[in-house]
């Protein structure tokens, strides 16, 4: 939130490390819980750039003044979420939640689900259909709906596997009416976004190293400690060489995260690529990490009074949010080779 409004000051040329570090922190206790802070400082970012100025007259205080004031951005439907990200810019990929124009006010039809901070945000950003047949980029709109808004009804509290303390939700819109002046950006809202995903992908994966962080240093005092066939764990060699190698996929992971999010903070022209490498790898590598920490305590390692399970399976979350694996790895190729790869799909391929 801007220093006007009340809200802390921060160095825009480090932004995104500084929220990086604070997610990654906040994540070795809880990635549910950091989820639900960062996804407040993400859908911010969006909202200081594309607010006119008598919202944010109005809603910015309120935010800064409300320690529960909590924020979602919805843009996943039942019938898609990240696959919509490839270059599918073609009617067939369009949102099926639809928005229309009515006098001074926009009806809005559809369903939102997979949405973070879902179940108890005071204000969503959602996205719906402005333009049928235009494609993603040039008919799709966002819309500030506060909670409690008529024909807005929050179904249901998702139950996950890991990150629970999240809070994804599902939103149901039945002729939801919002002002006209509720519309944000119209038709190319989707070209705007830029500003929430890229920041979004480094947060991902420093939630996601927190929780690598976490196993780590929990597995390394268990194994120095818990004593098998006579000596300490860390004491076999085939232990020691599990815990090298979560120690170096941890340092990896890092060291690609603070080349991206540099990236990202200085606006390179490899943020894009580089942020949703640093996503996918550290999705996938953490989730290794965890695997080990499971199986290095062995029984104890899928007890819950025990921990680690939890952390495995909120490494496994990292894996589907935000983009899967597979469609991270085709943003990776499409921004590298935007005249070729760019054009595989859609009328262009």
């Amino acid at each position: 939130i801007p220093e006007e409004y009340g809200g802390t000051p921060v160095d825009p040329k480090t932004e995104v490390r500084t929220f990086a570090m604070i997610s990654e922190e906040i994540s070795r206790g809880d990635c549910g819980l950091s989820d639900k802070l960062v996804q407040i400082w993400k859908t911010s970012v969006l909202l200081r750039n594309i607010l006119p100025k008598h919202l944010k007259d109005y809603w910015f205080p309120r935010i800064v003044a409300d320690p529960t004031f909590l924020l979602s951005h919805c843009l996943t439907e039942p019938r898609g979420a990240s696959d919509r990200w490839l270059p599918y810019d073609v009617p067939e990929a369009m949102m099926q939640t639809r928005a229309v124009k009515k006098g001074d006010r926009w009806v809005i039809n559809g369903r939102k689900q997979f949405i973070s901070n879902g179940y108890d945000s005071k204000l969503y950003v959602v996205y719906a259909t402005t333009t049928p047949g235009a494609g993603m980029t040039k008919g799709t709109s966002n819309f500030l709906v506060p909670r409690g808004t008529k024909g807005f009804t929050i179904a249901r509290c998702n139950e996950t596997l890991g990150g629970r303390y999240m809070n994804n939700g599902e939103l149901v819109f039945e002729d939801c009416e919002v002002p006209e002046d509720h519309m944000l950006v119209q038709d190319t809202a989707l070209t705007k976004a830029g500003i929430y995903f890229r920041p979004g992908k480094i947060i991902q994966s420093s939630k996601n190293l927190g929780i690598g962080v976490a196993a780590f240093e929990n597995t390394a005092e268990y194994v120095q400690n818990y004593t098998q066939g006579g000596r300490p764990l860390i004491k076999h060699q085939a232990v020691a060489m599990r815990l090298a190698d979560m120690a170096t996929k941890i340092s990896a992971v890092r060291a690609l995260q603070n080349e991206a999010a540099t990236a990202v903070d200085e606006n390179a022209p490899d943020a894009e690529a580089l942020c949703n490498m640093a996503k996918m790898f550290a999705s996938e590598e953490i989730f290794k990490v965890c695997q080990h920490a499971v199986e290095l305590h062995g029984g104890n390692g899928i007890m819950l009074d025990f921990g680690i399970e939890k952390l495995f399976r909120d490494a496994s979350v990292f894996l589907h949010m935000d983009a899967t694996v597979d469609i991270s790895k085709f943003k990776i190729v499409k921004n590298m080779f935007p005249q070729t790869a760019g054009k595989y799909a859609g009328p262009e391929a």
